[in-house]
């Protein structure tokens, strides 16, 4: 049998399928999103509607072109692809167009191209490349150091560009690391950090009874020993050191607390301070005693929490553009800005909620027709779904973007190469990251940090971005059979 014969059996049409409605359903919506009443011509070159149709045929030359390649090819290149990635990623934050704010798009012309929408099968690719080595191993140190900075390296650029959104997506390549057999530890970190960061921002003014202490630090030192004595009795087996951090953190905040309240007040977060330097020093004694380096790593995590949680209360008042500040305040419930930072997010749940359970039809959405809702046809555009289409139409797109998730998680299960396995959970990680954030902040439960809803959300540079993407998965999924001379 030809190869070629083997390879069209063996593609996975099922995910072509779902690609296919995610696409007919996309071009539905930025119809709706961007229509004019009064428009004629839906399919005019001069409306979005009508471009969008462009993009959506080059895309689908794009995987065609991608199927016909031999899979070899992306291992082989892998490096190569990376590397001139890398060179357009650092060559774009000197381009003299900057666009809103972000030096991250190439202009030609009439046409306009983000590389970092490229990078990220690029960054796949690389990485997948990388740990599918002979020698790789994830639990050794030096091998985990590389396989993250090849991650991180596009990201810092994608900072320098001054586009935040597009950077934080390939933080999501760490759920693959996950899955590959990096300890729940870094997750468990991760999360806490998240935790630190929400409670110390959120009740950094209101304090604790007639004290000088506040509510915010107070809740996260707390966090802070309860997550190391949790540590040590999972990893390290040691109840007795265990209960001995808990009752020297909680008896000694609690007498502090009662002297602050009825003696002399004072901020008994500096105790508590002291307290976390005390475990510190504990654990390190503990790991020289009993010889065990988990000791150590959880004293390392409580000397990163109590880091990240200083740092990130400097970073927020003292680094962050003044925009990003006050969209992390609205989201957190800090302040109500509906006429600037929660606009978008304000306007968006508006039209959503108009919609009801059946929607307003095609091209009927009042909020959407008369532009309410900025950016509704790029970021936004989840928006136009929930408005026109109405509960059931939004949980039918959700439905097939979950179903999508489920197929690249068994695609990438049945994988007879580490390499195609890697690749293919980078891929599910960019999507389930685009499509959780995307729709979260459109709901108003996620930060809007300006990342395109996949196959939904106006634009060539996306929608190719993730054709590669998928297309390239798809390719090297469809040899896992074939057997290469």
């Amino acid at each position: 049998m030809k190869k070629s014969s083997s390879v069209l059996r063996s593609i996975d049409w099922v995910t072509i399928a779902l690609y296919l409605a995610l696409l007919a359903f996309g071009w539905i919506s930025v119809c709706g999103a961007s229509y004019t009443y009064g428009d004629t011509d839906i399919f005019s070159l001069d409306t979005r509607s009508g471009m969008q149709i462009v993009w959506i045929l080059t895309s689908i030359v794009l995987a065609t072109a991608i199927l016909l390649l031999d899979d070899r090819y992306y291992d082989t290149f892998a490096y190569v692809v990376y590397g001139l990635m890398l060179l357009v990623l650092f060559l774009t934050i000197f381009n003299p167009h900057e666009i809103k704010g972000s030096r991250s798009w190439i202009v030609m012309g009439p046409i306009r191209l983000q590389p970092a929408e490229f990078a990220k099968f690029a960054t796949a690719l690389a990485v997948a490349k990388y740990m599918s080595s002979y020698d790789f191993r994830l639990d050794n140190w030096r091998h985990l150091i590389k396989a993250i900075a090849i991650i991180v390296t596009p990201m810092l650029l994608i900072v320098m560009q001054k586009e935040t959104g597009s950077a934080l997506v390939y933080a999501s390549f760490f759920l693959m690391l996950y899955r590959e057999g990096m300890t729940g530890s870094f997750l468990f970190s991760a999360v806490a950090m998240v935790i630190y960061f929400i409670v110390g921002i959120r009740f950094a003014d209101p304090t604790i009874l007639h004290t000088p202490t506040h509510v915010g630090p107070f809740v996260v030192f707390l966090l802070i020993h309860l997550f190391c004595a949790a540590l040590v009795m999972v990893y390290c087996k040691a109840a007795k050191e265990s209960k001995l951090i808990i009752g020297i953190s909680f008896g000694i905040t609690l007498l502090t607390l009662l002297f602050s309240e009825f003696v002399i007040r004072f901020d008994i977060v500096w105790v508590q301070l002291g307290i976390t330097i005390f475990i510190i020093g504990y654990l390190i004694f503990l790991s020289f005693r009993d010889q065990m380096k988990e000791y150590f790593f959880i004293a390392l995590f409580a000397l990163g929490s109590m880091t990240f949680f200083y740092s990130a209360s400097f970073v927020l008042n003292n680094v962050m553009e003044p925009h990003q500040r006050v969209r992390i305040n609205v989201l957190l419930g800090l302040k109500e800005d509906l006429a600037g930072a929660g606009y978008n997010v304000h306007q968006s749940e508006i039209a959503i909620g108009s919609g009801g359970l059946t929607g307003k039809g095609f091209l009927n959405g009042t909020q959407t027709k008369l532009k309410f809702v900025p950016e509704q046809d790029t970021d936004f555009i989840f928006c136009t779904v929930g408005e026109e289409e109405g509960f059931i139409g939004s949980t039918a797109v959700l439905l097939l973007f979950l179903f999508l998730i489920w197929r690249l998680i068994y695609v990438a299960e049945r994988q007879v190469h580490r390499f195609g396995r890697v690749y293919g959970y980078c891929v599910l990680s960019v999507f389930l990251f685009h499509v959780f954030i995307n729709i979260g902040m459109v709901l108003g439960l996620t930060p809007v940090i300006g990342i395109p809803l996949p196959f939904f959300s106006y634009g060539g540079s996306s929608l190719w971005g993730f054709t590669i993407m998928l297309f390239i998965f798809l390719r090297i999924d469809a040899s896992r059979n074939i057997i290469k001379k």
